[in-house]
């Protein structure tokens, strides 16, 4: 199983599932991470969080606490 938080600086990926519980996962689904979006990861902090993606046109940082919790292909 492949999460967000193993993509590489310049990959695309397609989120297959979202892990997690409740609030965790609500907050994710409101930020426009939901099954089969496409997830550009732009740039990874110098010590490696947070991530820096762009979704649906606009960008996102990620902690990679929660970058796990996404399943992508």
């Amino acid at each position: 199983m492949k999460t967000l938080k193993d993509a590489k600086v310049g990959e695309t990926v397609t989120v297959a599932k979202l892990h997690g519980e409740g609030p965790v996962k609500r907050r994710i689904m409101d930020m426009g991470i939901t099954k089969g979006v496409e997830i550009f990861v732009r740039k990874v902090a110098p010590l490696g969080d947070p991530m820096e993606l762009n979704v649906r046109g606009y960008e996102l940082s990620l902690r990679k606490a929660d970058a796990e919790s996404i399943e992508v292909l």
